[in-house]
């Protein structure tokens, strides 16, 4: 417990020194210049509809602070559509480029509707086909489909403390998951960085993800093979009273991020570094067939067209 709120401290001073240094250089809009805040959507800034493509690049593959023992980076080209009641449907493509057969190693379809409930409280709701390809050495590749459901509440121009659940299902005879994420972040806008009317945001974010790890079962004991002739009886033992462990629900792991998106007419740049803390880590006993470490360090950036 002692732990677990030193982390939760350093959450705060994380956002506090960020939120420091960046309200001591750059220009904040006023209030009243129509970007003061940032919506959970993708509309058009007159409210219209919108689409939007690009492609991203990922350093490696995480998933709730799991990674492979392989790092695993991918180019994701991806596209959204967003109605202006804010219904979206949204596609993409796992592409790892160091794959001996060059073919795609996963991908998602998903609808959702992102909404505000207030002007200080928003909230959205979605669904999320996942598809992987066989041999996929990703982490989540045995999840089939997700559902969402996300609150955020923006404290004046302060803070926007989050919470978002999932349901995951998971492919047939694995069990499925459920998640609870707390995400603290603030949003620093500047505009006419380089021109007129372009948009500079960062947004210096804490995370804190909860849940059960049944999506470890079919990696493990599948897609990794743990259990093999190799190992003693105490050995594989060992492993099958971890894996009936996985539907508890336990604490995953904190993450620290600071998402960054400079907007410039039609396009869009976008720069994620994230640090997670992982919790409740494998045994030594299947160290050697998992990533097992105490912390990871990974980024996403990308290149976007929005019409």
């Amino acid at each position: 417990m002692i732990k677990q709120l030193q982390k939760l401290l350093f959450a705060v001073v994380f956002l506090f020194c960020t939120s420091s240094a960046f309200c001591q250089t750059g220009t904040m809009p006023g209030p009243d210049d129509g970007t003061s805040k940032t919506k959970n959507d993708d509309k058009n800034d007159d409210g219209s509809s919108s689409f939007k493509f690009g492609v991203s690049y990922v350093s490696n593959s995480v998933f709730m602070g799991r990674s492979d023992t392989v790092r695993t980076p991918m180019l994701v080209p991806e596209l959204k559509y967003t109605l202006k009641n804010g219904i979206y449907f949204s596609s993409s493509a796992d592409y790892i480029p160091g794959k001996k057969k060059k073919r795609l190693d996963g991908g998602d379809l998903a609808t959702g509707y992102d909404f505000d409930i207030t002007d200080d409280l928003s909230a959205g709701a979605s669904f999320t086909k996942m598809f992987y390809s066989s041999t996929s050495t990703q982490i989540s590749s045995s999840i089939s489909s997700t559902f969402n459901g996300n609150l955020t509440y923006d404290i004046g121009t302060i803070l926007s403390p989050s919470l978002s659940v999932d349901y995951n299902l998971n492919k047939q005879g694995i069990g499925n998951d459920v998640f609870v994420n707390l995400g603290i972040a603030h949003d620093f806008i500047t505009v006419g960085v380089f021109g007129q009317n372009d948009i500079f945001l960062i947004s210096p974010t804490a995370t804190v993800n909860t849940g059960t790890q049944n999506f470890y079962d079919a990696y493990l004991t599948k897609k990794k093979q743990l259990k093999t002739a190799k190992r003693t009886a105490a050995q594989n033992a060992l492993i099958d009273s971890y894996i009936s462990k996985l539907g508890e629900f336990e604490m995953l792991d904190y993450e620290f991020s600071a998402p960054l998106e400079y907007k410039t007419g039609h396009f869009i740049f976008q720069f994620t570094p994230t640090y997670a803390i992982v919790e409740n880590q494998l045994p030594k006993t299947v160290q050697a067939k998992i990533s097992n470490q105490a912390s990871i360090f990974y980024f996403e950036t990308g290149v976007f067209l929005k019409f």
